[in-house]
């Protein structure tokens, strides 16, 4: 699919893959290829956000996913709650973790990427490094395993900031972009999949009613 949503495609509405549902909070698996909102115009508004809300009148989007990345989203059930998880999302009480497979060998194999990140404007959506101006970004990695058969490594990756694309352009600066991203990838890196090999594969935070500890998980599908 095009970056720039020219041709917007989604996948067929199958119903809702519901993970976890209460009065509180609905936690769903977002396909890839769908928009988590409405996008401009009128081809662009099937989303993911769209569909909970024709089953769950009060579920309120809370963050988002690239259309590109598959995985899980979470949403709150009322403006009250929506209040009370954007401000654990401001104040990174929610623990997220992705895995993604990305093109060579990582040597080390885990560290910490800090590299600021700014909308790159006269290449929009793409973001771009910026030491001058660009805000605080940090992700953490970890090689999960090494594929040489075709020179490739699965990561885990958890972002302990939410930038704009910021597991994508973190890990292209460091040399190793995500297979099949048709915004940052050329060549074999974008070839070796039909589809961004990044995935949404864990989420945790305090419960905000019971004040427990929940993890929801999604196996990657690639």
């Amino acid at each position: 699919m095009p970056a720039n949503f020219d041709h917007y495609q989604p996948p067929a509405d199958e119903g809702l893959d519901i993970l976890y549902q209460d009065e509180a909070l609905l936690v769903l698996n977002k396909p890839s290829g769908l928009l988590s909102v409405p996008g401009r115009g009128a081809a662009k508004q099937d989303s993911l956000a769209l569909r909970v809300q024709a089953r769950f009148a009060d579920a309120m989007v809370v963050h988002r996913l690239d259309m590109c990345t598959s995985g899980i989203i979470l949403m709150a059930r009322g403006p009250a709650m929506h209040r009370t998880l954007n401000r654990m999302f401001q104040q990174r009480e929610v623990d997220k973790r992705y895995t993604a497979v990305v093109n060579g060998q990582l040597d080390p194999p885990a560290g910490t990427i800090r590299l600021p990140l700014i909308t790159d404007w006269p290449n929009r959506p793409r973001q771009k490094v910026d030491h001058e101006i660009g805000k605080p970004s940090v992700t953490r990695y970890r090689l999960l395993r090494y594929q040489p058969e075709n020179d490739c490594s699965r990561v885990e990756l958890i972002p302990e900031t939410g930038r704009s694309h910021q597991l994508r352009v973190h890990m292209l600066a460091i040399g190793h972009v995500i297979l099949g991203d048709n915004l940052y990838a050329t060549g074999n890196s974008l070839n070796g999949s039909s589809r961004l090999l990044l995935h949404a594969c864990e989420l945790s935070l305090r419960h905000p009613l019971t004040q427990q500890r929940v993890i929801f998980q999604s196996d990657p599908p690639f």
